[in-house]
């Protein structure tokens, strides 16, 4: 067997035992208190914050990809409307 079909079947290997551990599940018999609640609630707040942040920080590179221009151009366009208020 080559070196690229050991990989695959690991990773199948891998991939069923998840799967068989997945299907059999044992009752956990845990207690979640208010506190673990409240923890959770600041994780997924502190998560929506992070990508807003985010967003913010990158959000011209974001406009640009998405409107189809390029930096350069519009770069030189911003420089050529400086130039013409200064006269």
């Amino acid at each position: 067997m080559s070196r690229i079909h050991i990989t695959k079947f690991a990773n199948n290997i891998h991939l069923i035992t998840l799967i068989i551990f997945g299907l059999i599940t044992l009752p956990a018999h845990a207690y979640l208190d208010p506190g673990s609640g409240s923890l959770i609630i600041q994780g997924v707040i502190g998560a929506i914050a992070a990508v807003g942040v985010t967003m913010k920080l990158y959000w011209h590179k974001i406009k640009l990809k998405f409107s189809g221009h390029k930096s350069s151009d519009i770069e030189s366009e911003s420089t050529e409307s400086a130039s013409t208020k200064d006269q």
